[in-house]
């Protein structure tokens, strides 16, 4: 076994998930206090739908480490910037900011996609949900709002 590969599969995913989970640790409180769509999930969604997805991140990672340099510079930053969202939206409550990064990591997965498109389609094929959550999030980023404070 490639420990370098198994490294580069496992170890950002990790540090971007636990980073992330930092950077949520006001998420329930937060989120249940937003004005939200509609469509916008239970928070009781977020926890499977991340576990799963980097699963996959995680294996396309490891796919990815014998693509190319390119798709390696794209994973770590795009899983970067994945790490860095939670806190600017959650703690820092930077809605305008979090929406920059959350764009920053649409373009960052969808470049690795398009990499990895012409390398390893399988590892574009397991990054293809990933990318369609980051655009479900961002627009749902866009669309919350802190509730009106009510008067006396």
């Amino acid at each position: 076994m490639n420990l370098r590969r198994l490294a580069f599969a496992v170890l950002p995913v990790v540090g971007a998930a636990g980073l992330g989970g930092l950077g949520s640790r006001r998420a329930p409180s937060t989120y249940a206090r937003l004005d939200k769509p509609s469509w916008a999930p239970p928070a009781s969604t977020f926890g499977p739908v991340w576990t799963a997805l980097y699963a996959t991140v995680a294996v396309a990672g490891w796919r990815a480490y014998t693509a190319s340099p390119g798709a390696r510079g794209l994973h770590l930053t795009q899983l970067a910037l994945n790490a860095a969202w939670p806190a600017v939206f959650f703690s820092a409550r930077e809605k305008r900011a979090s929406l920059a990064v959350i764009a920053a990591l649409d373009a960052a997965v969808a470049a690795e996609v398009a990499v990895l498109g012409r390398d390893d389609r399988l590892a574009a094929a397991l990054l293809t949900p990933y990318l369609g959550w980051c655009g479900f999030a961002t627009a749902l980023n866009a669309a919350v709002s802190e509730p009106a404070e009510v008067g006396p």
